[in-house]
């Protein structure tokens, strides 16, 4: 686990070339194809070198959950362990490190006939009057979701329409715990400005190498938008943003590199209260035989 720009892809694949362990992407960008330079995907040659599973599993249209991860990555897990190899995840949503170790609720998956009867009922009559129903069966979700959250309250009424449960009573059912022993390390640097340095490089790296165009690609698509959750990702917004006339260009620059500190700040904070963690600084040589003597020693 780490921060972005922390130095977790290129230690992941020193590791699966020292011992074989077979890499799990953990990212909730990394899922989306057509999306490579802005996310800082792992090259055609590093995928080569190492293969990581859960990379370009769905189309930029597409709403993976938290819940979609931790049944596939399971599913992952099984599949390595049963060719007598180590899983190595690694990535940095941590809300998807949270949901296979801690567990998630058994919520049913997206209906599309259904979202689409929901959105026609808000164009009909208004997200704010979907906000109201949603606080007559469900009071506890309406408070903590915004009115203008469509996506989370879409989903707290289909959840409910789905099942005749509230998505509040649903998360606090029992959850079934993760039934492997693991091993937890986070990777960042000593220093947080040398973090900030590192975000700012690879920012106008991925420019160089035609983020622009990239993004502009998949504007032509026609299908895709920023209500979408594959076009919030931190630096295709802001390029979206800049493509569409609303920003020029060095402000998109300095907006894509704060957006993207913002995130290795959460992502710190995330990993500071996280528990059984072994803490590995970026670029230190002895990151791997640390790694290796934990599971050794067990």
């Amino acid at each position: 686990m780490g921060p972005t720009a922390s130095g977790k892809t290129a230690l992941a694949i020193q590791l699966h070339q020292q011992m074989g362990a077979e890499l799990v992407s953990v990212d909730s960008a990394l899922i989306y194809r057509g999306m490579d330079i802005g996310t800082a995907k792992p090259t055609a040659e590093e995928q080569q070198q190492a293969p990581h599973a859960l990379i370009d599993i769905c189309d930029p249209t597409e709403v993976y959950s938290a819940a979609d991860f931790r049944r596939d990555v399971l599913e992952q897990i099984d599949a390595i362990h049963a060719r007598g190899n180590v899983p190595l995840l690694v990535g940095g949503t941590m809300l998807y490190f949270k949901a296979l170790v801690d567990g998630i609720a058994d919520l049913p998956e997206a209906d599309a006939a259904l979202r689409s009867e929901i959105q026609q009922q808000a164009a009909d009559g208004s997200w704010e009057s979907l906000h109201q129903e949603l606080s007559q069966y469900d009071p506890t979700s309406a408070a903590r979701i915004n009115v203008n959250d469509h996506q989370r309250l879409m989903r707290a009424v289909e959840v409910y329409r789905l099942t005749g449960k509230s998505l509040t009573e649903i998360n606090n059912q029992p959850l079934a715990p993760l039934p492997y022993k693991i091993h937890q390390f986070a990777i960042a640097p000593k220093e947080k400005a040398q973090l900030h340095h590192l975000i700012e490089v690879r920012f106008k790296m991925m420019l160089e190498l035609g983020f622009e165009a990239e993004v502009k690609s998949l504007m032509q698509r026609g299908d895709l938008d920023l209500s979408l959750p594959s076009m919030r990702s931190v630096g295709y917004r802001q390029m979206w943003q800049y493509l569409s006339g609303e920003m020029d260009y060095d402000e998109m620059v300095f907006r894509g590199v704060v957006a993207t500190r913002q995130l290795a700040k959460k992502q710190m904070n995330w990993l500071k209260s996280w528990s059984d963690l072994t803490w590995l600084q970026s670029g230190d040589p002895r990151n791997n035989k640390i790694i290796t003597n934990s599971l050794s020693d067990t």
